[in-house]
């Protein structure tokens, strides 16, 4: 039905034939239609294809309220925000109702009013999907108030007696009625918040503080929790915890390719991304940076090294060319190992150190960025391959290289160093613009140094020189 052709009353609802169903229904209904269509349930959602996701419908298809249960920076979120489009893109409300009311059957005092002095004539207004889903991070000063309600001074002093139902501001769950909740971060909420959500997961209504009311409400309730909160710093009182119906685990991607997915598809795009060319290369030493990092026992694993860690430090090496590029006029912007020192901006205030110390975050950035070029050096390179290489050092040639040494100036190594040439076509194909064959070179010069094949020395400038 299109917008205007929509009921407008009451009783052209009932005539329509239009039947309500409960949130989980409609998510349940809709989830099935999707399956069955093939369409992909929790689009943009990277590497839970075969773990997370198969969890998640289960929950949802048996109508389950469900806890995410993962370490920072793994789409909790996203995926919970993803769920608003398992419902409905509109449903129908008594028009004026503040808890989005069944029209068949409403709870909220004003809605019930309505329909009481009108019958079939009461306006029907239709919510949009996206005004269903709720969502609140969890902190300490979070009040009963806020979730639920409580009595609202303006009402009472507009003349509404202290007993009026009316008297009463509803909080964000009440105002979820008929939608999805959601609560990040559920082990900060307060122990006492906790218990007022009880009532809310097991019997389906809420009790407003102070009036001997109950409102059966229709709310699918999720949360997210960090693994670490979730057993030591922050808790879940038992009885809450045993009334989710999922606690669904999930993880960081589990292979490079999937961290560089998700590096390409949330990385800051600009107009001018036509000049920017990243070899692939350098995207796989920006992914191995992070899985290095996970395993490093420098790092706090507990708190977690998070995807946002790959999407900022490859956002960083592409903004280091870019600023390369438009200081020497070169046309593309094209990372090379040189700029891997700039990720200490993007990467330091991501992790928590196991212990402190001053230049502890530089120093452990280079280690990193030293072992996943050394990684990815052994992928595309065999080093017994490149012995003309290091012959043509031993003859006394020398390069030097760095972040700001433009990218004509490699051209000269190509033809001075024997063999050099051979392995860059290899890694460039038949792409043979200079700031893709500086990049080249750096990456296999690196790679010979750490292979203790080449000496490598900083220079005065600030760049690197390598020789035997």
């Amino acid at each position: 039905m299109t917008t205007n052709s929509l009921p407008a009353t009451l009783g052209e609802l009932r005539d329509s034939g239009y039947q309500t169903v409960s949130v989980r229904e409609e998510i349940r209904r809709n989830l099935i239609a999707k399956i069955r269509a093939e369409e992909p349930v929790f689009p943009g959602i990277i590497g839970f294809e075969q773990t997370v996701i198969p969890q998640l419908e289960n929950a949802i298809l048996a109508g389950q309220d469900i806890i995410l249960l993962g370490e920072r920076g793994q789409a909790k979120t996203r995926l919970i925000r993803e769920m608003v489009n398992l419902l409905d893109e509109q449903i129908p409300t008594i028009a004026g109702s503040e808890l989005n009311d069944d029209p068949y059957n409403p709870i909220s005092p004003d809605a019930q009013r309505i329909v009481d002095e009108m019958g079939d004539a009461a306006p029907i207004a239709w919510i949009q999907r996206d005004l269903r889903y709720s969502e609140k991070l969890a902190t300490p000063d979070i009040s009963i108030a806020d979730l639920i309600g409580e009595i609202d001074p303006i009402k009472v002093a507009e003349g509404r007696h202290l007993s009026d139902e009316t008297a009463i501001h509803y909080g964000l769950v009440p105002r979820t009625n008929r939608g999805i909740f959601c609560i990040n971060e559920l082990p900060d909420l307060a122990e006492r918040i906790q218990v007022g959500l009880f009532n809310l997961m097991e019997e389906r209504d809420v009790q407003i503080k102070g009036y001997r009311i109950r409102m059966p409400l229709d709310v699918f309730v999720v949360a997210t929790a960090n693994p670490e909160d979730y057993t030591n710093r922050g808790r879940i009182v038992t009885p809450l915890k045993d009334r989710y119906g999922a606690q669904i685990h999930t993880h960081y991607p589990r292979t490079i390719e999937e961290e560089i997915d998700i590096m390409e598809q949330e990385r800051n795009l600009f107009p001018d991304e036509d000049k920017v060319y990243v070899p692939s290369f350098m995207t796989e030493i920006v992914a191995e940076v992070t899985a290095r990092a996970r395993g490093s026992n420098e790092i706090n694993q507990r708190s977690g090294v998070s995807v946002r860690v790959s999407i900022s430090n490859y956002e960083t090496l592409i903004s280091n060319a870019l600023r390369r590029s438009i200081r020497l006029g070169e046309s593309i912007a094209c990372p090379r190992v040189s700029d891997l020192p700039y990720l200490i901006a993007s990467l330091g205030g991501k992790i928590e150190m196991e212990t402190f110390g001053e230049g502890r975050e530089d120093r452990l950035v280079e280690d990193l960025t030293k072992r996943a070029t050394l990684a990815i050096f052994t992928r595309y390179c065999n080093v017994d391959d490149l012995e003309d290489i290091v012959m043509a050092f031993d003859l006394g040639n020398a390069v030097e290289t760095g972040s700001d040494v433009p990218a004509a100036s490699y051209a000269s190594a190509l033809s001075n160093v024997d063999g050099l040439s051979t392995i860059v076509s290899r890694l460039t194909g038949d792409d043979q613009r200079p700031e893709v064959v500086a990049s080249a070179v750096e990456f296999v010069l690196e790679g010979l140094h750490l292979n203790r094949r080449l000496n490598c020395a900083r220079t005065p400038a600030g760049g690197y020189r390598y020789a035997r």
